[in-house]
């Protein structure tokens, strides 16, 4: 289970609100951390910012809502991949100045309730949790919604009628079925008062669109004239794949592809961006071509590369050589 690690001054505010202890306030051990409180009994004490105590002096929240807004005036939001599920991370995270956080489900092995656990944890924080299905499939977009997901990125999108698809279970839910399918394709409206619902429950819903193939590029112009896109975002490694040049980030077909994607989208009002961990000088290239949806790298990448240079660094010092080195990339 997910859980808040928070200081000696939860008990103290657990009690001046006239609060049930928790059984589990002091004394636990789960996952060898003294003094937890479950995330779900946070939420009862009715806290504008549960964890204010943890990140600091300067305030940072950013809730769907506000992100959607900012994306659709062009603003820069940034975000990062998040893998760890530890109880510590999100204390840690929102010290970082992000304004979203990257949860990934079609790469990495999340299971539903999990999932759950850490879209909470960063919204109670402030940080506005983006998850990444395993597949453009609009139940898949549903569960991880009610798991409490801000929005929703969809993989390997190459058709108006995924995105069509998307946007009834992102945008209009909890309409499913023959009445959701006639709104969809035009042929039927809602009533104004289940509209003025869906609005207030899901017209905050982000819908993310990941463009990862040739294809997918060829029916941009298609796939961005549906309602309800508010942002794309370029897989790198599928689509270097895809457009047969793996793994080359510098190649110039690969740069003019990300630059087409990004022209395209901001042209309509898109937010456009790219998962990037390879390098700051490309990254900042293609936000002054436009890019606002920034998603850098990730907290694999950055423990990686952090403790991979410490770790060179002491055996340098004694001339002691790693037994054996692997070779690859990362696909996220």
């Amino acid at each position: 289970m997910l859980e808040a690690t928070l200081p000696a001054l939860e008990e103290n505010i657990v009690k001046k609100r006239g609060l049930p202890q928790p059984k589990n306030i002091k004394n636990s051990h789960l996952l060898g951390f003294p003094n937890t409180i479950p995330l779900h009994y946070i939420s009862t004490l009715n806290l504008k910012r549960p964890f204010e105590h943890l990140v600091g002096s300067q305030p940072i929240t950013m809730n769907a809502k506000e992100l959607r807004a900012s994306l659709k005036a062009g603003h820069r939001v940034y975000g990062t991949l998040i893998v760890s599920d530890s109880p510590r991370w999100p204390a840690a995270v929102s010290k970082l100045g992000l304004d979203f956080v990257f949860i990934d489900t079609e790469h990495i092995a999340i299971d539903r309730k999990m999932l759950s656990w850490m879209c909470q944890a960063y919204a109670g924080i402030g940080l506005a949790p983006i998850v990444r299905i395993s597949s453009p499939d609009p139940y898949l977009a549903c569960m991880a919604l009610d798991g409490g997901a801000a929005g929703i990125i969809a993989p390997y999108v190459e058709t108006v009628e995924q995105v069509r698809a998307l946007r009834g279970a992102v945008k209009l839910r909890p309409i499913k079925g023959a009445r959701l399918e006639a709104a969809l394709n035009g042929s039927a409206s809602f009533p104004s008062a289940l509209s003025a619902y869906q609005q207030q429950h899901a017209g905050d819903n982000l819908l993310i669109v990941n463009i990862e193939s040739q294809p997918a590029i060829d029916n941009l112009d298609a796939l961005l004239a549906e309602e309800g896109i508010d942002a794309v975002l370029i897989g790198p490694h599928d689509l270097s794949c895809n457009l047969g040049i793996p793994e080359r980030y510098d190649a110039p077909e690969f740069n003019a592809a990300v630059q087409s994607i990004l022209r395209a989208a901001r042209a309509r009002g898109v937010g456009a961006g790219i998962h990037y961990w390879m390098g700051l000088d490309q990254e900042i290239g293609w936000m002054k071509d436009g890019m606002n949806f920034i998603v850098h790298s990730g907290d694999i990448f950055a423990m990686k590369e952090t403790l991979s240079k410490e770790i060179r660094a002491l055996r340098s010092v004694f001339g002691d050589k790693p037994v054996s080195q692997s070779v690859g990339a990362e696909n996220i």
